[in-house]
């Protein structure tokens, strides 16, 4: 059959369809992802990756984050473990460099096929999530129902991080997409329903801007580590708690988020070009 060659990977349940356009450039509209995205009538996927030949010299390959909804993404931790995870099987090596409009990101295999990524500084001004106006991104005072006064953070893309005392219990169906499109954030925002359950571990659930609620969300898992630690909830490293599973987080003295968890690949297959029309 005539069409695209594609891989299915997930982190967590947080799946992914990757197609390499390293050899052949690939462009995608926002109509062609959505199709390819849909889950009754495509392949179904949280994010649509395309792999392309690194700008940078020192990266490995870049990768592109289109969401379910067609618009692009700057950063996805799972999907870069998954790309890493798919570079060092090809290159035999420990370590590969991951190149994503966010900028450059290290990451290395380590013991029982998991995955640690450097995700970078996470920054913390108005200016960088970024928000609309000035205003102390420790408390935004703003909210949708039981969400009430998040952190804003920035790990590659905006965050706003909500502490409740039972994430299980939040229609994030109903209040994410009002948090989403909040007038304060102007690139919109992934939103973090976080429980703290002991100083050195978080419940979570996210709602991902594009896409909706996700099994797991590396990058809402680093900005929820961030914001509950300069609220004093907790210290720099923790296990979060996602309903696809664990990521393990650090917030490092030199302000990047350290990030390990597993990579798996589902299957391979064939898009038919009609999707593509």
């Amino acid at each position: 059959m005539n069409g695209l060659t594609f891989i299915k990977m997930h982190g967590l349940g947080n799946d992914f369809v990757v197609i390499d356009g390293r050899q052949t450039s690939i462009l995608l509209n926002p109509e062609q992802t959505r199709a390819i995205s849909d889950r009754r009538t495509g392949v179904g996927c949280d994010q649509l990756i395309v792999l392309e030949p690194p700008k940078d010299g020192h990266a490995d390959a870049f990768m592109r984050i289109l969401n379910a909804d067609g618009g692009e993404a700057e950063a996805c931790g799972n999907a870069t473990r998954c790309i890493a995870q798919m570079i060092m099987d090809e290159t035999g090596n420990k370590h590969t460099i991951i190149e994503t409009v966010a900028g450059l990101l290290d990451a290395e295999a380590g013991t029982d096929g998991m995955i640690t990524v450097d995700m970078g500084l996470a920054h913390l001004d108005w200016r960088d999530i970024p928000l609309g106006q000035a205003i102390d991104t420790l408390h935004l005072g703003i909210g949708s129902g039981p969400l009430q006064d998040p952190v804003a953070v920035n790990v590659g893309n905006p965050h706003a991080v909500f502490f409740v005392d039972d994430a299980g219990g939040i229609d994030l169906e109903t209040h994410g997409p009002v948090i989403e499109r909040h007038a304060l954030f102007p690139q919109r925002t992934n939103v973090e329903a976080a429980e703290i359950v002991s100083e050195t571990e978080i419940r979570l659930r996210v709602w991902e801007r594009g896409v909706g609620e996700t099994r797991a969300c590396g990058s809402g898992a680093c900005a929820t580590m961030v914001a509950a630690h300069r609220r004093g909830l907790i210290g720099r490293k923790a296990a979060v708690f996602l309903n696809g599973g664990t990521l393990h987080l650090e917030w490092m003295p030199d302000g990047h988020v350290s990030m390990t968890g597993p990579t798996a690949v589902s299957y391979a297959g064939t898009l038919d070009l009609s999707l593509l029309v």
